[in-house]
């Protein structure tokens, strides 16, 4: 990488490779874990009810948007009981399947569709588009990721702009051998169950715009 934190001259990009490897990862996950899949949906069902699954649009390559599909983890928001803010609306069973990161693996389909990679800056939501500084916004030049740079650094014990530097890092010198290494740190990390909120947060808190 050059001063100017952009990738040398004749460093290698991740291209046919990377979607290779995105679509058979995804494709043995996804049968290797059909009977965990359905464990989980049937916990979900019975303890939060249908749908099973979370969908929810967020912003993809380019700024587009794609619908992100993970199981859920929350109750429906509902004032008159109280269920309003994340803590109050995730459930000890919705906690549980965050901190194994089970809550997950029905984004596997999303890589198989190609909307995102196995590694890559994590999907957020549309509306934090206009809310990026422009090198902040770079984190967009690839597709989103199941993990990540920042999640294997500290996942949600970072702020925002730790998070975000380190997107735009992962975009700046990705490889293979760096995709292989995320996933690796990614396994020891849901293992160890670190980094999975933000202090005094019950998930991560919002994203509202770095200074320009």
């Amino acid at each position: 990488m050059n001063a100017a934190g952009r990738p040398a001259p004749g460093s290698t990009r991740p291209g046919r490779g990377k979607r290779l490897l995105d679509v058979t990862a995804a494709i043995t996950l996804l049968v290797l874990a059909a009977p965990v899949l359905a464990v989980v949906a049937v916990l979900v069902a019975v303890g939060l009810g249908r749908p099973v699954l979370f969908r929810q649009c967020r912003a993809g390559r380019h700024g587009l948007p794609f619908e992100l599909v993970k199981f859920r983890t929350m109750r429906p928001v509902d004032g008159r009981r109280g269920l309003v803010t994340d803590a109050e609306r995730l459930t000890p069973l919705g906690r549980w399947l965050r901190a194994t990161s089970l809550d997950e693996l029905p984004t596997l389909w999303n890589v198989l569709r190609g909307d995102m990679s196995l590694v890559g800056p994590r999907p957020l939501l549309p509306e934090y588009l206009t809310r990026y500084s422009p090198t902040q916004a770079r984190r967009h030049e690839v597709r989103p990721g199941v993990t990540g740079l920042a999640q294997v650094r500290g996942r949600n014990s970072l702020d925002w702009a730790e998070k975000l530097e380190l997107d735009v890092a992962y975009v700046d010198n990705r490889s293979l051998r760096l995709d292989l290494a995320i996933l690796g740190a990614t396994v020891r990390t849901v293992l160890r169950r670190e980094g999975i909120s933000a202090t005094g947060s019950a998930t991560a808190p919002e994203f509202l715009g770095s200074p320009r």
